[in-house]
């Protein structure tokens, strides 16, 4: 995977020396700035969505320690680098992900990024194991994922869900919610809790239709207010939820 980076290091020299070997033998990383002094360096952490920062301990005005206090909700891993290896425990104290010493090893550094990525990918694969929509028999809810996590609802407030090509509309009484999802996966994780498919489009919650018209298909009306038409060949199952 991607591990997006950013280097904060004072000595250009070292700067250079760090990102010809990042850019030579780790393939895998995409550097997204450098910063010479703390200032510079927090503003590129809250600018970057970043999986990695290389962290010079000693620089002007501060040093590591006081950049990494200056930051809320660390979402990045740190790899120190530096010259002096009495800096250590502090940088474990920190949660350093890994310590490099100055002049930098090869094999060190890329045993670095390797740990970095293999942390950054059981990160993803829990994050998409959670933010993945599924529902529950045991408390009838379901997670909606979002930029920043994930919402919490409950099946029942759903009045009904609406394909959007790859993507599902979640409609609610008074609210709608765009889920990077097929409107198929909602059918098979809502099978089990009175929602049917009426339409190759539409997804509703049987709880929530007020009245059904009569036609080839017929159509039903939610409560709502919203008039859906049901697929002839969709009929049958509809009307076995209210026999």
């Amino acid at each position: 995977m991607k591990i997006r980076a950013i280097i904060v290091e004072d000595e250009q020299i070292s700067r250079d020396i760090l990102r010809n070997y990042i850019a030579k033998y780790c393939p895998n990383v995409e550097l997204l700035g450098e910063a010479s002094n703390i200032e510079d360096a927090q503003k590129l952490i809250e600018k970057h969505e970043l999986d990695l920062v290389f962290l010079d301990v000693e620089m002007p005005f501060g040093n590591a320690f006081d950049l990494l206090e200056k930051v809320e909700n660390r979402t990045f891993e740190v790899v120190f680098v530096t010259a002096y290896d009495h800096y250590a425990i502090e940088a474990l104290n920190n949660q350093a992900t890994y310590y490099l010493l100055k002049p930098i090893s090869i094999d060190e550094l890329i045993k670095a990024v390797g740990l970095v990525t293999e942390i950054k990918e059981k990160e993803n694969e829990l994050e998409n194991a959670i933010l993945t929509p599924k529902a529950t028999t045991i408390n009838g809810k379901i997670t909606i994922p979002q930029q920043d996590g994930f919402e919490v609802v409950n099946i029942h407030d759903i009045v009904f869900c609406k394909a959007d090509d790859n993507y599902t509309e979640v409609y609610f009484k008074d609210s709608k919610k765009l889920v990077s999802k097929t409107l198929k996966y909602f059918e098979d994780i809502l099978n089990e809790n009175s929602f049917a498919r009426i339409h190759k489009s539409f997804l509703v919650n049987v709880n929530e239709i007020t009245k059904y018209k009569k036609g080839k298909g017929g159509s039903v009306i939610l409560s709502n207010g919203k008039e859906i038409m049901v697929s002839s060949s969709k009929k049958a199952n509809l009307l076995s939820f209210f026999k």
